[in-house]
């Protein structure tokens, strides 16, 4: 993928996750993958909703840093999750306020409420508590990499995607089947032999 045309869709999504209410203030971080060695990230500490192409900055899965800007501290659950997954282009990491309600209570998302849950989030995981940019938070997202979505106690949710739009995409389904979690209260989710079905749609 060219750099420029990166650093550009990465700024278009960067503002629509702030104009969705998906991120807020300078909380969260985004990524793309530009080739198998290299991809742009959010910088430290930057209010998303008002970020440039020029912001982003360039890294290698090494950790070296490439261009100009002080990238996000979180970048090594970014670059586990790449590692993990070469066919993973994105990762987006955001603090919605129905998914961080869920993870202030340690309560697990039930991602399969509806069909689209199942067929965009799957098993979603509740990442423990670990202090934000921490080894361990790495490590601790790193057992989770093959999931496509998650959450992390008292922190925020990850997703991650091919293409920089589904990465988007499960981060809305996932804030929607949040707040559907919470409004439906008791709620129970498909049956087993549905969701069964669906995964192999």
């Amino acid at each position: 993928m060219n750099e420029l045309f990166a650093r550009k869709k990465l700024a278009e999504v960067c503002r629509l996750l702030y104009e969705r209410n998906l991120t807020v203030s300078a909380g969260g971080n985004m990524s793309l993958r530009i080739n198998e060695n290299e991809f742009i990230i959010t910088p430290s500490g930057r209010n998303k909703g008002l970020l440039g192409p020029e912001d982003m900055v360039l890294m290698n899965l090494k950790g070296k840093v490439l261009s100009d800007g002080k990238p996000s501290m979180e970048k090594g659950f970014h670059i586990a999750i790449f590692k993990a997954n070469p066919e993973t282009a994105s990762v987006i990491h955001c603090h919605p306020l129905h998914c961080t309600v869920l993870a202030v209570k340690g309560e697990k998302i039930k991602s399969r409420l509806t069909p689209e849950g199942v067929l965009l989030l799957g098993d979603v995981p509740m990442i423990g508590y670990f202090t934000p940019g921490s080894k361990k938070l790495v490590d601790a997202v790193a057992e989770q990499a093959s999931c496509k979505a998650m959450l992390m106690e008292r922190h925020g949710a990850i997703t991650q995607g091919r293409t920089l739009e589904e990465a988007f995409n499960r981060m809305e389904e996932l804030e929607f089947q949040a707040r559907l979690q919470i409004m439906a209260g008791d709620a129970d989710e498909l049956p087993a032999s549905e969701v069964k079905k669906l995964m192999k749609m």
